[in-house]
């Protein structure tokens, strides 16, 4: 066994019924597909199906018991969410239908606020370049909206962010900075509080990605210094081990309550005058009509197995496994590596291609093999073409990923080199 898996490996793996599935064929499925959705253990299933079955009914409406007992479990995950993310306070926690959602929440109110928050013509907000869609088409919306310009770290050829510039890209007309913490295409871990730090320096607001992070690292807010702690961080329930269709936004409490809403319906108002409006206070008052009940139980459910588990030990899993991978990647021949090579600077997600295969056949020839990988640009275009490429297979592993299913990508990656004849 590798030093820094899990010890109760198998222990966990029975825990997700998908992983004994045989595919087409009659080969068992090796799911490295982790960094696109992650699998859901039975917990998390059995906790969903138990609600419909037996406490359904919609929130914060219904003066009776189902009504009531919906409402605890909904505003129960919050506080297993909070608890999670060690958020501060458990109000600054809202629901989303996925971090994208979350990040457009963000960049929407940004750019209809007042005050000091107000984006306008002559100010700055910076991404970077390896960012995903959803954390670089919202931005460009508010800055085409507002007159505002955009800007962005670009990268070096390891895949790290360039800070050579930073003090050029950060200065006093800077009013946001948002950024991923962990790539989903490179698998780069970037330094949040150093540029958290420069950011609050200018007086600029910090949005963090955190899809990628909260799977796989242990977040503590709270124990974070003011100065190194983001404003605002997105992630989503899918790739936490939890269902599709519900993703969180964190927020600091006095900065979301100075935001206007991002949509507007039942639950998020305080009065409604056909005149005028005012709303509820946070979170609610970003929670617009009936939520995603059902999927926010469900990341409760969620986000406890992984605290239970312990988040020091699935990095310390996935460091072990992403390593394992990374050595064995490096035997065959043609492929290159997109992103840094030492697994202590990066997450799971490694994409790569292999010269004269395109990833679509790979990823079939893997697939044909019983191996689940991604092929394509991963919602993150501009990084693809920063390195040359206009798309890469991606292998991603997780907290029930073995070092024997890691040998059989490695072994059918060299089936798909004899497959397309390459010498």
């Amino acid at each position: 066994m590798l030093e820094g898996l899990l010890p109760q490996l198998e222990i966990v793996r029975k825990d997700f019924p998908i992983l004994e599935r045989t595919l087409a064929g009659g080969v068992p499925l090796v799911y490295l597909d982790s960094a696109n959705t992650s699998q859901k253990p039975q917990v998390v299933i059995d906790t969903m199906v138990d609600h419909l079955e037996r406490h359904n009914a919609n929130i914060s409406r219904a003066m009776h018991q189902l009504g009531a007992e919906s409402t605890e479990a909904f505003e129960g995950a919050r506080d297993k969410v909070a608890a999670f993310i060690g958020a501060p306070s458990r109000d600054e926690v809202i629901f989303t239908k996925n971090a994208s959602e979350a990040l457009n929440l963000v960049a929407n109110s940004l750019s209809w606020a007042t005050g000091e928050h107000a984006v306008g013509a002559g100010d700055e907000v910076v991404i970077t370049e390896m960012e995903h869609h959803s954390n670089i088409v919202p931005w460009q919306l508010l800055t085409q909206r507002t007159g505002a310009t955009l800007r962005w770290f670009g990268l070096t050829d390891e895949g790290h962010l360039d800070l050579s510039n930073i003090d050029e890209l950060i200065t006093e007309r800077t009013k946001v900075v948002s950024f991923t913490w962990v790539s989903n295409m490179l698998g780069t871990i970037n330094p949040v509080a150093e540029l958290t730090r420069r950011a609050h320096e200018v007086g600029a607001i910090v949005v963090v990605d955190a899809s990628q992070a909260a799977p796989q690292m242990p977040i503590d807010l709270a124990a974070m210094p003011a100065s190194d702690r983001p404003d605002l961080i997105a992630f989503t329930g899918h790739k936490v081990v939890g269902p599709t269709g519900i993703g969180v936004l964190w927020g600091r409490g006095d900065l979301l309550s100075q935001l206007p809403p991002f949509l507007g319906g039942g639950e998020m108002i305080e009065t409604v005058r056909m005149e005028s409006s005012t709303y509820a206070p946070i979170p609610h008052r970003f929670e617009a009509g009936t939520p995603p009940i059902i999927e926010a139980i469900g990341l409760g459910a969620a986000v406890e197995y992984l605290t239970d588990l312990g988040l020091d030990a699935v990095r310390t899993h996935e460091h072990a496994i992403t390593a394992y991978a990374l050595d064995g990647l490096a035997t065959i021949p043609g492929l290159r590596v997109m992103g840094p090579l030492d697994p202590a600077e990066r997450g799971g997600a490694i994409s790569f291609e292999i010269e004269d295969v395109h990833p679509h056949d790979i990823a079939q020839v893997l697939d044909s093999r019983g191996v689940a990988v991604r092929a394509g640009h991963h919602c993150a275009k501009p990084a693809h073409a920063r390195f040359g490429v206009q798309s890469s297979t991606r292998v991603s592993g997780y907290l029930y990923t073995t070092p024997a299913e890691i040998d059989t990508m490695v072994e059918a990656l060299e089936y798909t080199r004899s497959y397309f004849k390459l010498s």
